[in-house]
């Protein structure tokens, strides 16, 4: 984790394990049980290693070196030391939910882990800024992030002279980039969810050696995007369907949006002129 990720308030279970990984130069499978010990705070005092394995997806002895290299003895001893520290979260009744309603509570509670890391409005203003200043801006979201992206710049584009949407991989995506940095670019946004590809950390790569400073909305602060962010603002996928649930990074998003806004001293005026144009074209339904 860097100083420019945002984080939960200070009296959260969420905040209380960010502060326990933070110095520590965690693997990718630490990394990948750090993320999974997040989401579930409230719950991980109280699991097993076995159980947090299966959490994670990874191993037992994975987990039994995670805790050894937080400096632990073992994760008996991890444990022990989260019961102290982590405060227990309410327990809500879901007994009487089907799987579509738990998907539904999950999500909920994304959502109010957001507000609540959104206390502290600093880090997203400051990507805002960022954003804002960069002409043209190039927002990247590939696979499972695409839609985020799209939904993103086209909203973006009413408000900013230049957005260009990179929801597309292969071999022109570094060229697509190089372009917008000729023309002026200084930052990139990106949206990464999981499964997270290959290329989009290639890309980031790629983008911060070209000079842009990259904002990432990702599912978590310890996502394989986060090493290559300069500004990372994480926002948890619900997991209880089939197919990962994304409401809170969308809404990130359109708070993000909102930010660069407020830094864009034209954005009114071109909203207007923009519902001008339509009115005029008969574009809208009434």
């Amino acid at each position: 984790m860097t100083a420019a990720q945002s984080r939960p308030p200070a009296d959260s279970a969420a905040t209380r394990l960010h502060t326990l990984f933070e110095g520590h130069r965690l693997t990718p499978t630490q990394r990948r049980i750090a993320h999974s010990m997040v989401r579930r705070a409230a719950d991980v005092p109280f699991l097993s290693s076995v159980e947090l394995a299966e959490l994670a997806g990874v191993s037992q002895p994975s987990v039994t070196r995670f805790a050894v290299a937080l400096g632990f003895d073992g994760y008996p001893a991890l444990r022990r030391h989260l019961r102290e520290v982590v405060p227990a979260g309410p327990v809500r009744d879901t007994g009487a939910h089907n799987e579509y309603q738990q998907a539904v509570e999950a999500e909920i509670d994304n959502l109010r882990a957001l507000a609540d890391a959104l206390a502290d409005p600093s880090p997203v203003q400051r990507a805002g800024q960022v954003l804002a200043a960069s002409r043209p801006l190039p927002v990247l979201g590939l696979r499972a992030a695409a839609a985020q992206a799209t939904g993103f710049a086209y909203f973006a584009a009413k408000v900013h002279p230049d957005v260009r949407l990179l929801a597309e991989g292969g071999t022109m995506l570094q060229d697509r980039i190089a372009a917008a940095v000729s023309a002026g670019a200084t930052a990139l946004l990106c949206f990464a969810l999981p499964r997270h590809p290959r290329e989009v950390v290639e890309t980031l790569v790629y983008a911060k050696e070209a000079g842009l400073t990259v904002v990432t909305v990702a599912d978590s602060a310890f996502a394989p995007v986060a090493k290559v962010s300069d500004l990372l603002l994480p926002a948890a996928v619900g997991t209880g369907l089939a197919f990962d649930t994304a409401c809170a990074p969308m809404l990130l998003g359109r708070v993000l949006l909102e930010a660069m806004c407020d830094d864009l001293p034209q954005a009114q005026a071109r909203l207007e002129e923009f519902d001008a144009r339509a009115a005029a074209r008969g574009l809208f339904v009434e």
